[in-house]
């Protein structure tokens, strides 16, 4: 069972607002830009000191001035020569970052950073996801990222190491998309791409400045995506839509209102095992083909987002949303299972999901020590209702279909969080930054589905954490910055994963404590004409880590392990080495491995089929080296032409490590060519991928209960692209 916060917290809410009482003050000094070009602020003035970490706060274009582990992938690299689908294609670049495509739209992508996220069987655990500053992590840590507009993307922000902390419950790291906002003139774009394995993308946009002065923005995006998937029963359909409408209204205050939808409809698959892999690497299961195992998702969400300005050195910040998630799916639960146990929860399930949340955050600017100094202070409340059902995936001999209702609850998620940050340059060439976060997560369960075999299951838990954060940045020279940084963070189990228990009864699986983790890094970076580069090595300790104990017929049943490690050494960087030509590349060593011993089991109810996972296992789903690069050639400057390279190390599928996806190399070529014609802009790409028509795999189901692990990528295929856009 989790800890409880009792009465600890009215009384943060009241220190919270004893602190922007005593610090409201106005500031007497005028506040400016810190430097990014070198440490040459003025002593005793105040400045802006870009804010890291607080609630989907931007990171700064220059991460010179910042002691964390972070990156930017601007819009050419998401777009330059690419279909823009999703964020396996862009987010290689950045160390540390793991986003696996795993041709499987039912499921979504596999993301990890720094090994924090690997367990997840669908969707994304352990790392914090937004769009524009709205989040798109749930209060219980599970985050989904296929509603991501990323064809209308201006820039992806991504935050390593320990101040990831600073965002709440499941900060292993940080994922922020932020769109373009509309050129000076009124723009409308159409674009087509086709590829392998039956591959249909169209996308419509429309963006326009508007107001007054034409300070305000306004871009609307809608994309369809089909594939009939490189795996036999993987066949997609996605739709997608967006708008964002970003402006001012009055004296210093600053609003964006976005709205976005998404309509899915997915096959699954599901993994091979070893032996079906060397027969047919494009088979689906027989469990998928016999229960016709396959996903819907109606998803829609709005957002807003006002910061106004308190004078010169005070900004006060409202973020809020809300939204509704309807999730159907069939899973391959064998009829037997059900029908021996009268507590199963079924084979087909329907969830409806509603959220919503808000963010007030109040940062205030002036001097301490007649040096630079801010505080930022905010308040965040989250909430997710769930109405969960379930059912048989059977009526009589028929299989697949929806039949008998077998489970029925209402739970609700709330997350209750407070958090401070302040920053501080002492001197001319250091910066200090301070933060703690009080998280508070409360799950609660009502049990509707009441019979004489089956109990009422409902309940409630309960976790509450503190996670401080300190570092110290030290610009060495105007071009070489180095920083090292420590904070403590936690993470708590999702609903999904409490919804399974070892013991195979229903209910909250109650025996789950949160994951608590002590991070550290320390790192450069260094920036001059024509090249940059950066390295940082780091090192976790998890206490309680969630992990895959069984995991059979599309569900997973979660225990903890003791104590586990990760550390490694992460290196990037980009050069351009002659007027035509661009080398960028990355690097990550991660060793990722349990410290004590643990239970786990094969197939719920666990007990005498246990077996013990030794200390010096390696934590499954992860490679101990990844690296990526990309060369660039532009002959002109409306023509690229790239050389795209992969390797991922042989990862282990389960935490016994009895089996490994072996270690693969990828190479892509593509190019893009940009003209002017008949009144339009035109863009064209195309890529051949796996040139070599290597086999790979993709990604990996850990702990399958059936051996299922497997879930293999595309040999040699191609895409092609071309679009147009025209300015009014």
């Amino acid at each position: 069972m989790g800890h409880t916060l009792g009465r600890t917290w009215p009384s943060l809410i009241l220190l919270h607002g004893c602190i922007v009482m005593a610090l409201s003050a106005p500031a007497h000094a005028q506040s400016t830009r810190y430097p990014t070009k070198g440490p040459d602020a003025p002593s005793g003035s105040a400045v802006q000191l870009p804010s890291v970490v607080v609630s989907a706060t931007r990171i700064p274009a220059d991460a010179l001035v910042v002691p964390a582990g972070i990156d930017v992938v601007e819009a050419d690299a998401i777009h330059r020569a690419r279909p823009a689908i999703d964020l396996s294609e862009s987010l290689g670049r950045v160390p540390g970052v793991v986003a696996r495509n795993r041709q499987n739209d039912a499921q979504d992508l596999q993301i990890s950073i720094r090994g924090f996220g690997a367990r997840a069987t669908f969707g994304v655990r352990g790392v914090r996801l937004y769009t524009d500053g709205i989040p798109a992590t749930m209060p219980d840590g599970q985050g989904q990222v296929s509603h991501f507009p990323i064809a209308s993307a201006e820039r992806i922000e991504v935050l390593r190491g320990p101040f990831s902390a600073l965002y709440g419950n499941a900060s292993g790291g940080v994922i922020s998309l932020f769109t373009a906002s509309a050129p000076a003139e009124p723009t409308l774009s159409a674009g087509l791409v086709l590829g392998g394995y039956g591959l249909q993308q169209s996308s419509l946009s429309f963006q326009t400045p508007w107001g007054d002065g034409k300070d305000g923005s306004f871009v609307g995006d809608f994309a369809d995506v089909r594939s009939d998937g490189y795996r036999r029963h993987s066949r997609s359909h996605r739709r997608s839509g967006q708008t964002v409408l970003k402006g001012a209204a009055g004296t210093g205050t600053r609003y964006t209102v976005l709205v976005n939808g998404l309509d899915l409809e997915a096959d699954d698959p599901q993994g091979l095992t070893a032996s079906q892999l060397r027969g047919d690497r494009r088979a689906a299961s027989d469990g998928a083909l016999a229960f016709d195992t396959r996903k819907t998702v109606r998803q829609g969400q709005a957002g807003a987002r006002i910061e106004q300005a308190l004078g010169e050195s005070q900004t006060l910040q409202l973020t809020a949303h809300a939204g509704s998630r309807k999730t159907t799916q069939m899973l391959s639960v064998p009829v037997i299972v059900q029908r021996k146990n009268p507590m199963h929860g079924g084979g087909a399930i329907d969830l409806d999901r509603d959220y919503s949340g808000a963010d007030l955050r109040w940062q205030w600017t002036s001097s301490l020590l007649e040096r630079p100094f801010s505080l930022t202070t905010g308040l965040e409340y989250q909430v997710s209702e769930e109405r969960r059902r379930g059912f048989e995936n059977f009526i009589g001999d028929r299989i697949g279909v929806v039949g008998k209702l077998r489970r029925d609850q209402d739970d609700r998620v709330t997350a209750r969080d407070i958090y401070a940050q302040a920053e501080w340059a002492p001197a001319e060439r250091w910066r200090i930054n301070l933060g703690a976060r009080r998280s508070q997560v409360r799950f609660n369960s009502r049990d509707h589905y009441i019979t004489a075999d089956n109990p009422d299951d409902s309940g409630s838990l309960e976790y509450a954490r503190t996670s401080p954060v300190a570092g110290v940045l030290f610009r060495a020279t105007p071009w070489l910055s180095v920083y090292a940084n420590a904070g403590a963070g936690f993470e708590t189990p999702t609903l999904s994963e409490l919804a399974y228990r070892d013991d195979d009864r229903s209910g909250l699986n109650d025996g789950l404590e949160p994951a608590r983790s002590r991070n550290i890094e320390a790192g450069v970076r260094a920036r001059r004409d024509g090249w940059e580069w950066s390295g940082a090595v780091f090192q976790s300790r998890t206490r309680d880590e969630l992990v895959v104990i069984a995991n059979q017929g599309g569900r997973s049943v979660y225990g903890n392990a003791g104590v586990s490690r990760r550390r490694g050494v992460e290196l990037a960087g980009t050069v351009e080495f002659a007027p035509q030509w661009h080398l960028s590349g990355a690097y990550t060593f991660l060793d990722a491995e349990y410290l004590t011993d643990f239970a786990a089991c094969g197939t719920p109810p666990c007990g005498d089929d246990s077996l013990i996972i030794q200390a010096g296992r390696r934590i499954p789903g992860l490679a101990r080296n990844t690296a990526w690069s990309e060369l660039r050639w532009s002959p002109l400057a409306s023509t690229d032409v790239m050389l795209e390279g992969r390797f991922t190390d042989r990862i282990a599928v389960d935490d016994a490590n009895s089996e490994y996806a072996p270690a693969a190399a990828r190479f892509d070529l593509a190019a893009e060519h940009r003209i002017q014609r008949a009144g339009l802009e035109w863009r064209g790409f195309a890529r051949l991928n796996n040139v070599f028509d290597r086999d790979i795999i993709g990604s990996v189901i850990v702990n399958d209960g059936n051996g299922r692990y497997y879930e293999p990528a595309p040999g040699r295929h191609w895409q092609i692209g071309v679009s147009a856009s025209r300015s009014f």
